[in-house]
């Protein structure tokens, strides 16, 4: 009998596999709110005759929320399971975009768009906390395919959102659409469980020592892990990387309109509509790909190779930005070196901190996209509204991802190296 027990395969082995792509289903359904947004911002200014920076704020507000929020809703999450607070996210969600189509001024606009922040991030925070937690083995390619999902979500929701625009008008598309984003949301949520505690997959034993990919048994609380040097260097490169994907994610439409793209058709469509759909199909791919290499190569090597090159992409961007062919090929670009992000650094931040508090810990560490958008929205707007041009704020985003490629290969890597050295003694010690 424990002889026969003992050999019965662990059916969380595939359950995972399950909750993975229920995760992957309610992370698709949360894009739009960010990755959509573009798609408003013509219509939005006209309808309250407003600015392009006042209109922006809409979306730095709603990411204010969905990020600083993250913490409370993450602890939840750890606190009561998944499942509920999902729900409950989705449920906000839905109600936020209800409200929003009713509308009649930009002030009340404000309101509730930032609500659906609430619903956003719920979700987020516990998709890639339930990620990193079931699958510690294979933590960047799993954390890499659920921000993936976030980050492609829209590629099949552009035309039709757009469609909807152009025929019945921004409030008709806010109300249908939120009440699709809801359903989908609440039913994927009913799916999703966390790992029991202390729960690894069979056979698996994590690389404490030596060189390569390190992960830390010492399981840091939220307040342990702010008092440590690595936080904040991860939080000070993340909020730097940030800034000019947001850039590119708040103004991409903006900028094609700004040079006529609008009206530049290419393969049927405007080069601002089949730009938005390249960027959502290369920023929703390139996660998991570039979570699957730090699961090879290391996370801070993959983080100054992947940051390099993201400068180097939106330098050739800013100097070719005149082609509409060039506008469409090198945004996409820019969107393949910058996703990444979201699938390094909860990783990174569950290698170092521990898995037990894997959706605290990245909570926090995922406001960092909150002050980040408060340099891309309204913030880039403004800089080109002074300057006249768009390449000052490129040249913003070329500096900041250059000097994080230099901080993570330099700095961070023997940091995180020292402390989870430092960690996994301390936990030895405490076991023995």
């Amino acid at each position: 009998m424990t002889q026969a027990t003992a050999a019965a395969p662990d059916k969380n082995m595939t359950t995972r596999w399950f909750i993975l792509i229920a995760l992957v289903v309610a992370m698709m359904a949360v894009a739009n709110p960010q990755y959509a947004w573009t798609l408003f911002t013509t219509d939005l200014r006209k309808d309250f005759n407003a600015s392009l920076a006042a209109v922006q704020l809409a979306l730095t507000l709603f990411i204010a929320v969905q990020t600083w929020l993250v913490p409370v809703e993450t602890y939840l999450v750890d606190r009561f399971g998944p499942r509920w607070i999902m729900t409950a996210g989705g449920a906000i969600l839905a109600l936020s975009w209800w409200m929003t189509s009713q509308v009649q001024s930009l002030s009340v606009f404000y309101l509730t768009y930032a609500i659906g922040g609430i619903g956003v991030g719920t979700i987020y925070g516990a998709s890639i906390g339930m990620a990193a937690k079931w699958f510690p083995d294979r933590r960047g390619l799993a954390a890499g395919m659920v921000a993936g999902s976030y980050g492609f979500g829209t590629l099949f929701t552009v035309l039709p959102i757009q469609n909807s625009l152009d025929a019945n008008g921004w409030r008709q598309t806010f109300l249908v659409a939120g009440l699709v984003m809801g359903v989908v949301i609440i039913i994927a949520s009913q799916f999703v469980r966390a790992p029991e505690l202390g729960w690894k997959p069979a056979g698996w034993v994590p690389k404490t020592s030596g060189k390569g990919l390190l992960q830390n048994t010492r399981n840091y609380t939220p307040g342990q892990m702010m008092k440590t040097a690595p936080f904040y260097v991860l939080y000070l490169m993340m909020t730097m990387v940030a800034f000019g994907g947001m850039m590119v994610t708040a103004q991409l439409k903006p900028i094609g309109v700004s040079y006529g793209y609008d009206k530049y058709m290419v393969l049927g469509m405007s080069a601002v509509s089949l730009a938005l759909m390249l960027d959502r199909a290369l920023n929703g791919f390139t996660r998991p790909m570039w979570g699957y290499i730090s699961d090879r190569i290391g996370r801070y090597n993959t983080m100054a190779l992947a940051f390099g090159l993201e400068a180097i992409m939106i330098s050739i961007f800013a100097y070719m930005i005149k082609s509409p062919i060039a506008f469409i090929i090198m945004s996409g670009m820019t969107f393949f070196a910058w996703g990444e992000i979201y699938s390094l650094f909860p990783s990174a931040i569950t290698d170092v901190y521990g898995s037990k508090y894997a959706s605290s810990n990245y909570g926090i560490q995922y406001t960092s996209k909150g002050v980040a958008t408060l340099l891309a929205g309204p913030g880039a707007a403004l800089l080109m509204e002074w300057a006249g041009s768009w390449l000052p704020v490129f040249y913003c985003a070329v500096a900041m991802d250059a000097i994080a490629a230099v901080l993570a290969f330099f700095w961070l890597k023997p940091m995180v190296a020292r402390l989870i050295a430092e960690g996994n003694s301390q936990a030895k010690s405490a076991a023995s």
